[in-house]
């Protein structure tokens, strides 16, 4: 390890004391392809096209392909923000945006691509700074008067915001932009703590803000502090992000019924997510507050 934490509350007020200070001098410039006004969705979709394509990697196209990868990926991430079922998705890009896919696949097909390729989205996840704070969320699959009807059920029965659902758990671990370093997902009935995994993947870069509920008896990674209710008010930053996923994408509730097209939908939803929310670059207010918000994207 580089680091030593033998006093870790000491270490971490001090780097609280600064985090709003680097906050409000935080501005970064608008993303290339966006310093037009978009009046319309096309203008949107192009816009986003150029974005995914400046920032993927150079991958090839296969011979028997009908679509470039950043095509692929555009196409992920509307379906993401679009936040509707898949043939929901598929009627709106048939009728509406056709010209601007001329060679988008069967709808099958499509959603296989995702499955297939949902690894391409890494490369929109942030960097770790130096604080962080992670949290966890519901996903419902099924209402509960239908848990275990189906023998392929996927979800399983879990609390969330003190309510039964059944379907998957969500864990975001964020940096102190607000953006997205990692995630992971799993069924709703295992304990937060299941994800410390993520925690120690930044066990020498970050320290991560949490609340008691990822503390584990086996023993905490040593960049975890964990916070009692009402202290290091900063770690409510993940709250605004969720409510995001809720009210823009649509996350609460998803209609998927195979665990690997779930997944999917996740890994475009969180790539939407941080391409979108630095569309018009950071801009802190005049009390130094960063604002972040992805409504004007709504589809």
């Amino acid at each position: 390890m580089v680091l030593v934490f033998y006093k870790p509350i000491v270490l971490i007020g001090c780097l609280a004391a600064v985090m709003h200070f680097f906050q409000a001098g935080r501005e970064r410039e608008t993303l290339s392809c966006t310093e037009e006004l978009m009046t319309t969705t096309d203008d949107f979709i192009t816009a986003l096209f150029c974005q995914v394509d400046d920032q993927m990697p150079s991958l090839p196209k296969h011979a028997h392909a009908t679509l470039w990868p950043s095509e692929i990926v555009t196409l992920g991430l509307l379906h993401a923000l679009k936040g509707v079922g898949n043939r929901a998705f598929y009627r709106w890009l048939m009728r509406d945006y056709r010209p601007l896919f001329p060679r988008l696949p069967e709808r099958t097909r499509l959603f296989r691509l995702f499955r297939t390729h949902q690894d391409w989205t890494q490369v929109f996840l942030a960097a770790p700074t130096v604080l962080g704070v992670i949290d966890t969320y519901g996903i419902e699959l099924i209402h509960p008067m239908r848990e275990g009807r189906s023998p392929h059920q996927i979800g399983r029965k879990g609390l969330s915001n003190h309510r039964w659902i059944v379907g998957g758990k969500l864990c975001l671990l964020l940096n102190q932009w607000g953006l997205i370093v990692a995630w992971a997902c799993a069924t709703a009935n295992v304990a937060d703590n299941t994800f410390q995994g993520l925690i120690r993947q930044c066990e020498e870069r970050m320290i991560v803000l949490r609340d008691t509920g990822f503390h584990a008896t086996e023993g905490d990674p040593s960049n975890l502090k964990l916070c009692q209710r009402g202290e290091w008010q900063d770690r409510l930053l993940v709250e605004t992000v969720l409510s995001m996923l809720t009210l823009v994408c649509h996350c609460k509730r998803v209609m998927h019924r195979v665990w690997a097209y779930f997944q999917a939908r996740l890994a475009f939803t969180m790539a939407a997510f941080n391409l979108l929310v630095q569309w018009h670059g950071f801009q802190p207010n005049a009390s130094g507050f960063v604002p972040l918000s992805i409504a004007e994207f709504s589809l």
